[in-house]
């Protein structure tokens, strides 16, 4: 429904989330896999459209469905009808279609929302009698469109062999981006790296691997393709693609000489470890363009295919800071030796994905992983660096906000932000080069959303590691009589197991270069680090989440903003244990707070927490509620909200202490009647698609229209 082709290729039974098959299935990407509606009928794709007169098509009979049975507005929906993301689809032929009416009467479209007004459902009707003619969507470019794909296409389509290396680890880091030109144009059109057998100046002839580091049948061109159809936000991972970008390229990997004689080809090693494919690139350039974009990376990653669903996600804390290592203190930059001693050593499983050799490949990798950490502690104990300090941690060299993140997980989905944001979290990540290189390969590149259980398992596995490597460097700037003892809170329960059998023993041995003055060290650390890194904290410090004294807004906004702020900023430091509304809220709601004609948005974020994260079931036993926390982030977070709320300023005061005081269900829902918008709102879709509205009015190259699908039924 995102694109006029979509909407022609129509529907298909099979589920491409399918964590659970045996088999990997045939890839079915839009713009991709097949070009017409021909190529999608033979692939298993049928019309939604047709049908023997305009009334039995699907589509017409889903919406008369809906427009049959609709719903009291702003009523809750009945308990009976499922709408997570877990429940058990139905998938209706013309054949089928009447046998569906009758078993699933409340499942019409709009699903599970509030419907089609009288008009909207009469121009869809008059349209479908009319023929449903669909013309294809006609997008003319400008001239500076036209002339930087020029520019990039030569630039990237060089012919010696260093340069058609770089090209392609470009590719392969870029291939989910979409691209930009001028972020000071409107109408700003975004553009995709593919792989192309036709060269610049001819049509795009795709080509159609399974994963962008697959080989190629034919000699390829890297190409720059129009992204098509309606903005949606959970995938609009954007990057700008300017001439300065590419005059930085052109610094970082050009600068230094350095030969290749033989380009590496496509084969399992070199899919599998990045680190031998491209070791003839300087390591230092590679590393510095993912410091530079860091963001972009981690979003890719947080954001990505790969983060979808509970078991995909609940790898990682509901929130934790990123932070990264600076690189004149990695010795994978600054010791060759080194380097070239652990890079056989960085391989990625999940290439083979045999179901029988699953647990000897996991064993595999996982001795590899163990062996470089092995030599990793070795060399760095006789390191001539002072890198278990704050001063080898990257510091944006000034002026790069990349340099921290803020990570939150919602449950089934998860969202980065610039800065360090909220309280101080219980976990924080020191990723290195070698950290950051595996998790984008294992979770972008590597990761094929068609494949078995095998693959899939593999990816999620490795994900745990990198997420323990990670949280141990951290620990090693703590001192070393105290890194235990935090190490166990991260990690209560059966996940104490893990740290002696699956994760690498910690590193007690390195004395760390900082000092500490209390008994709180990573409190202490943490506010060290807000301190000294404030000038690329996007940030700032925070007093929304992190009120040190009565000024609990932003400086910067209107008296009605600072006002708004104040009041949403006592959400923050209130104990779930204390029975309030909060403990109803759900991972991601987002609040519209109007004042006359204007309006801004935050987003109440619920940080679940658990007494580890270490295993990919039983979640739920691992969850202790009463030690949630509430994070409010003025703007936009998450692609998936949970819920909204519309308040008048004048009412904020009431909906704060209304929520503080809802201690049962009845409360809550009386609060839900006054401010909720519900999924039956008679203006649920004016409401959602505003906050897209406002964030194409603040920011309007991220902005993009949201996902429904997890929208509950408070």
């Amino acid at each position: 429904m995102e694109s006029t082709e979509g909407f022609l290729r129509g529907a298909t039974k099979l589920n491409a989330y399918d964590g659970t098959r045996q088999e990997p299935i045939v890839p079915t990407r839009l713009f991709t896999d097949a070009n017409s509606e021909e190529e999608w009928r033979n692939a298993g794709f049928y019309s939604i459209l047709s049908g023997q007169n305009a009334q039995a098509s699907l589509l017409y009979r889903m919406l008369a469905l809906g427009k049959t049975h609709q719903f009291k507005d702003n009523s809750k929906l009945p308990e009976e009808l499922d709408i997570s993301i877990r429940r058990e689809n139905q998938c209706p032929t013309v054949d089928t279609i009447s046998e569906y009416e009758k078993s699933y009467p409340l499942t019409g479209m709009p699903f599970a929302v509030s419907g089609l007004t009288d008009d909207e459902f009469s121009t869809i009707s008059g349209w479908l009698y009319q023929g449903a003619k669909v013309s294809e969507d006609q997008v003319e470019l400008n001239k500076n469109e036209i002339s930087s794909i020029e520019e990039w296409e030569s630039y990237l389509n060089q012919t010696s062999n260093q340069r058609k290396l770089v090209s392609r680890w470009l590719y392969e880091h870029l291939f989910l981006a979409h691209l930009y030109f001028d972020d000071k144009q409107d109408n700003t059109h975004f553009f995709e790296l593919v792989r192309s057998y036709s060269p610049p100046g001819e049509p795009i002839s795709i080509v159609k691997t399974r994963l962008p580091n697959s080989e190629p049948e034919h000699p390829i061109y890297y190409r720059l393709r129009l992204v098509k159809g309606i903005t949606v936000h959970k995938r609009h991972i954007t990057l700008l693609f300017d001439d300065k970008l590419k005059k930085h390229i052109e610094k970082l990997f050009f600068t230094d000489k350095w030969d290749v004689d033989i380009l590496p080809g496509y084969d399992y090693e070199a899919r599998a470890n990045p680190f031998v494919t491209f070791s003839a690139i300087p390591a230092k350039a590679r590393y510095q363009f993912l410091l530079d974009h860091a963001e972009y990376f981690t979003r890719t990653f947080i954001r990505g295919p790969v983060c979808r669903g509970q078991i995909a996600t609940d790898v990682i804390r509901d929130q934790f800071w990123v932070m990264y290592q600076d690189p004149a203190n990695d010795l994978f930059i600054t010791d060759p030796k080194y380097r070239k001693k652990v890079e056989p050593l960085l391989g990625l499983p999940g290439q083979d994905d045999n179901l029988t050799e699953t647990k000897e490949n996991w064993d595999k990798y996982k001795d590899k992983r163990n062996a470089y950490l092995s030599l990793r502690d070795h060399h760095y104990q006789d390191a001539p660096l002072n890198w278990t300090s704050t001063k080898a941690i990257w510091d944006g060299g000034g002026n790069n906000t990349n340099a921290f993140l803020t990570v939150f997980r919602h449950f089934d989905n998860a969202s980065v932000v610039r800065g360090m944001v909220g309280q101080v979290p219980q976990t924080l990540w020191w990723m290195d080069f070698p950290l950051f290189e595996r998790t984008y390969y294992e979770l972008v590149v590597n990761f094929d959303l068609f494949g078995n259980v095998a693959h899939q398992l593999q990816t999620r596995l490795y994900f745990d590691l990198i997420r323990n490597g990670a949280e141990h460097n951290f620990l090693r700037l703590l001192p070393r009589d105290k890194r235990k003892s935090v190490l166990n809170d991260w990690y209560r329960g059966m996940g104490v197991v893990k740290t002696y059998f699956t994760y690498a023993p910690l590193d007690i041995d390195i004395r760390t270069e900082e000092t500490f003055s209390s008994d709180d060290i990573k409190n202490e650390l943490a506010n060290r680090l807000l301190t000294q890194f404030s000038q690329v904290n996007a940030a700032g410090n925070d007093p929304i989440n992190r009120c040190q004294n009565q000024h609990c807004f932003r400086v910067s906004q209107t008296d009605w903003k600072q006002k708004a702020d104040s009041r949403l900023s006592r959400l923050t430091n209130s104990s779930f244990q204390e029975k309030s509304g909060l403990q109803f809220l759900p991972e991601l709601t987002f609040i519209r707070v109007k004042h006359g004609d204007e309006r801004t948005v935050y987003s109440l974020i619920r940080n679940r927490y658990h007494s580890n994260v270490a295993f990919l079931f039983g979640e739920s036993l691992r969850y202790k509620p009463e030690k949630d926390s509430l994070t409010v982030y003025p703007g936009i977070a998450g692609s998936y909200p949970n819920f909204i709320f519309d308040i008048e300023t004048d009412e904020l005061e009431v909906f704060e202490k209304s929520l503080m005081e809802a201690k049962s269900e009845e409360a809550f829902d009386a609060l839900v009647e006054n401010w909720g918008v519900r999924r039956t709102h008679p203006k649920f879709w004016q409401i959602f698609h505003d906050f897209t509205q406002w964030q194409r009015e603040q920011k309007p190259i991220d902005a993009g229209v949201f996902d429904a699908n997890r929208y509950e039924n408070l």
